[in-house]
């Protein structure tokens, strides 16, 4: 893939999600106009959790127009949920899935240069999203997660834009790949060995894969995928 379209650009503010008004930013609406794609993140874009969203590693959340059919052959029922937004994204994404993408690919986009730093880890959020227990589970388990990316150099990125391929150091390490290391194929050593390796890996995942590594044991995903109470 050398080359994606921004079908969307999508910000949101912090409101309350779910039963318990849990305070999230999921909930992203279109801008037609230019917005600062900052080391942080998007122009007037927020994070309810903070600790677990947004930041220099997940500036900005892409998500594939690709997939958004596919989950309503799978969940018919809710399909008229599946379209631009419908995961939080603030990049809704044509030409490309995470079966084009590599770690660590870098795109000048509009008036920034933006690096993919990170698959998505699906969290409970999008069972109250989508009022459906498991939903974060299936995100998982299907591998359709959308990713991050850094922001490099920032600038001004608009609706429209098409992004350009400038660099691809970590060919080897496709999105997907990333994805099966981490749900599937969980205790490969000498995959995890050199995963651990790459030059900027974000340190929570370093630390996770060093941790599985240490003890030959997977993290519990449980705490980020059930929805608490």
């Amino acid at each position: 893939m050398r080359a994606f379209r921004i079908a969307e650009l999508r910000i949101g503010k912090v409101r309350p999600l779910g039963p318990n008004a849990v305070p999230s930013g999921i909930d992203k609406v279109a801008v037609a106009g230019p917005l600062m794609a900052w080391a942080e993140g998007l122009e007037g874009d927020e994070q309810g959790d903070t600790r677990h969203h947004g930041g220099a590693d997940k500036a900005l959340h892409a998500y594939p127009v690709a997939h958004y059919s596919v989950w309503a052959n799978d969940l018919p029922e809710r399909a008229a949920q599946f379209g631009p937004g419908a995961f939080g994204e603030n990049l809704v994404i044509e030409g490309a899935t995470e079966d084009d993408s590599c770690l660590f690919d870098r795109y000048r986009l509009g008036g920034a240069i933006v690096e993919v730093s990170q698959t998505r880890q699906p969290c409970w959020r999008l069972n109250l999203r989508f009022d459906l227990c498991d939903m974060a589970a299936r995100v998982q388990q299907t591998g359709r997660t959308g990713w991050y990316f850094r922001v490099v150099s920032e600038g001004l990125i608009t609706a429209g834009d098409r992004a350009e391929l400038i660099a691809r150091p970590c060919p080897n390490w496709p999105l997907t790949r990333v994805w099966r290391l981490l749900y599937r194929d969980t205790s490969d050593h000498d995959a995890l060995t050199a995963f651990a390796a790459l030059p900027g890996l974000p340190e929570n995942w370093r630390r996770m894969v060093d941790r599985r590594l240490a003890r030959g044991t997977v993290e519990d995903w449980r705490p980020r995928l059930e929805t608490p109470g």
